[in-house]
């Protein structure tokens, strides 16, 4: 299929092949008919990718600030690569799309294959969204109307904000697409609406609708003809739709308000508030959020749990319906607002100049025989056929960044990308010259020249992959966890003994393999020690998928496990009892603040802090060991000083946390053979480990294994 993607890097938008997205559950997947271009927004967008790096960066003094920070916890190198990294990622264009469905996942009872329906879907030819952002098209409405449904509902949620009353004065600032749906809606509530722009054209369109207009660029004092249409009292209510960095329009807002007047902002404006504008008359002032409740709320937008009616009225989903309900019904008029309608094919009609005079809402129509792909080819000749190649599944940030370079660092054959979504898998193909990119991964464990699967996915997904690998009969790397319970890890076991002397399990416990944590285990030689390792793995709000039990595991059993790994590999033992101690008064509800003790069998003791209430400006990670008299520490995984070891006192390089030994090693093994990277013993028993924090945590006591 076909999708419009922003470069970031060199500035184009293009139109990319990729295959079609995986229907996933509580999603649809939509052929689409129409989708429409957000001028405003998307320009936004299209300008910042064209825009120079020095540009970027005033764009997001934000960013610059956490680049800096990185600078001095990671150094120069390791953040120039992360910048690069986040830069060739593209930017998916497109957030109003009309098609039909032609598939449903599981868990999805109200709609059904054949529906014609709205959603936030991109411009592309599938697209596969979650079920509270969709909604059904009334049968008046065309597929062309119907593209107006998420653009309004940003407007409508401004309304809302706003709570206009029969009768009151609203003033508009800004009659772009949003202010004039949001005009129209305003009007049909039985509010009196006064709109204000700079562009006649814009005035004229808001007047047919019967929308008073005053233009400041022909000399109109906005404010002056607020107050005097309203005989002195002042706007009830003042909606901002404008986009405009200056913080005139704030101001001008307040000055045309009644006293205890309200504001609600829907656009992008400069926010330097002067306190007496407020103070004076005691306004209101709120920022409105995109479509309505439930944006960017993970458990409603991507599990589907909808907000009870009673308590929540409005929802975005609900939202997108009244819009549907406004144009069938004749409220909303967007037909009139349709400046253009160009074929998918000649998209750069619109993203060519998207400031040229004239344009209000662009419509994208699209081929209705698009077939379902799945699979498409990015370099036909980038190698053949031969011992050695890889499938990944998965490209997410972790793959982009630090896997795939190290993979190509070693000259690693990549024969398939996977991604649900298609398009990241298409555009890391491409970057790392891989033959193909999929949105199947059973594409991978189906092909016999794939030898090696790679895991990189969310950690709910590790298990069940990493049985269907093997079964498949192929060797697995699997980032860590491995998996997320007991239960899980039993399947996997069941799956590789009956597979036992055919296949590899391999998972990603990289620090091991760092050329600072090799030159420790060679200093320390056998015999037991103490170890701290210490983790200031900073702060991850609970409504991110890793801090879910269910699909990230929790922080300790998702990440920490790599620490007990490590300690594992330097004490040259196994773990064989585990305690753990949360901070708060509930700790058992957040393990981002604990410590971990670890007994080995050797009589090793090691300590892991695992903290994320430090300040991101000093180190991540520090390692210190006491054995024999002796002291290590490594800060970082840049520099390890030595204390009382004959020969030795310090050791320094580049940020190396072993992803690149560890994927080399990795590769030769699987090409020329050899033992596994890890024994499969330890990696149970770090697994185990890892579920024992847990339950030490829950119960209170030490944990034997």
């Amino acid at each position: 299929m076909k999708q419009i993607i922003q470069d970031l890097k060199s500035g184009a938008t293009i139109l990319e092949e990729v295959p079609v997205p995986q229907v996933k559950s509580g999603c649809v997947l939509i052929r689409t008919t129409r989708s429409l271009v957000s001028l405003g927004t998307e320009r936004m967008l299209v300008e910042f990718g064209k825009a120079n790096l020095i540009d970027k960066a005033k764009q997001q003094p934000d960013k610059v600030k956490q680049t800096l920070d990185k600078i001095r916890t990671d150094g120069l190198t390791a953040t120039l690569n992360a910048v690069k990294n986040k830069l060739d990622q593209p930017l998916p264009l497109g957030y109003c799309n009309v098609g039909q469905v032609v598939a449903v996942g599981k868990g999805v009872t109200e709609f059904a294959v054949g529906d014609r329906v709205a959603s936030n879907g991109k411009h592309a030819e599938f697209v596969c969204v979650p079920k509270n952002l969709v909604a059904k098209i009334p049968d008046y409405v065309q597929d062309d109307e119907a593209a107006f449904t998420v653009i309004g509902s940003i407007g409508l949620q401004g309304i809302r904000l706003l709570q206009p009353q029969l009768g009151e004065n609203i003033v508009i600032i800004g009659l772009g697409l949003i202010g004039l749906v949001a005009a129209q809606l305003l009007k049909a509530a039985g509010a009196r609406v006064i709109g204000i722009d700079f562009d006649q054209q814009k005035l004229d369109i808001a007047a047919g609708y019967g929308i008073e207009t005053v233009n400041p660029a022909e000399g109109a004092d906005q404010v002056k003809y607020v107050m005097e249409a309203t005989g002195g009292i002042g706007a009830d209510g003042v909606l901002i739709t404008a986009s405009a960095h200056n913080d005139d329009i704030i101001h001008n807002a307040c000055e045309m308000s009644r006293k205890r007047g309200r504001i609600v902002l829907v656009g992008v404006i400069g926010l330097n508030i002067r306190r007496d504008d407020f103070y004076k008359k005691e306004l209101s002032f709120q920022v409105s959020c995109s479509y309505g409740p439930g944006r960017y709320d993970e458990n409603y937008e991507e599990k589907g749990m909808d907000y009870p009616l009673p308590y929540v009225r409005w929802t975005e989903k609900r939202n997108f319906e009244t819009v549907l309900q406004s144009i069938a019904n004749g409220n909303l008029n967007v037909k009139s607002l349709i400046t253009e309608e160009v074929d998918l094919a000649d998209y750069n009609l619109i993203y060519g100049d998207m400031r040229k005079q004239g344009s209000i809402a662009s419509i994208i129509r699209y081929p209705s025989d698009s077939r379902i792909e799945t699979v498409v080819e990015v370099n036909s000749n980038a190698f053949k056929p031969s011992k050695g190649q890889i499938g990944i599944i998965g490209a997410g940030n972790y793959t982009n960044s630090t896997m795939v370079p190290a993979l190509k660092a070693c000259k690693a054959k990549i024969r398939y990308i996977a991604s649900a979504q298609g398009m990241t898998a298409k555009v890391l193909a491409r970057k790392c010259g891989a033959m193909m990119a999929t949105s199947d991964y059973h594409e991978i464990l189906n092909d016999p020249e794939v030898d090696l699967v790679m895991i990189t996915t969310r950690h709910d997904t590790h298990a069940r992959m990493v049985v269907e690998a093997l079964e498949a009969g192929k060797n697995v790397f699997v980032e860590k966890p491995l998996c997320l319970n007991a239960d899980e890890l039993d399947n996997i076991l069941s799956a590789y003994k009956a597979k036992e002397g055919k296949v590899s399990l391999s998972v990603g416990f990289n620090r091991r393999f760092s050329p600072f944590a090799v030159k420790m285990k060679k200093l320390l030689g056998d015999g037991p020690k103490n170890i701290i390792a210490t983790m200031n793995a900073g702060f991850v709000p609970q409504d991110v998928w890793v801090q879910d039990l269910a699909v990230g595991g929790g922080r300790i059993i998702g990440e920490a496990c790599h620490f007990i790994d490590l300690c594992s590999y330097l004490a040259g033992s196994k773990v064989v009892a585990v305690c753990m101690n949360a901070m708060g008064e509930n700790p058992e509800e957040n393990t981002d603040n604990a410590s971990i003790l670890l007994k080995y069998a050797n009589g090793t003791n090691a300590v892991i802090n695992y903290f994320a209430n430090g300040s991101k400006a000093y180190q991540k990670e520090r390692i210190e060991v006491y054995s024999q008299e002796r002291t290590l520490v490594l800060n970082n995984w840049m520099k390890l000083e030595g204390y009382g070891f004959k020969g030795f006192s310090k050791m320094r390089g580049s940020l190396d946390k072993g992803h690149k030994a560890q994927f080399a090693l990795l590769n030769e093994r699987i090409i020329n053979g050899g033992e596994p990277l890890v024994d499969l013993d330890t990696i149970v028993n770090t697994t185990r480990a890892s579920f024992a924090c847990i339950e030490s945590l829950k119960n209170k006591t030490w944990v034997e294994l």
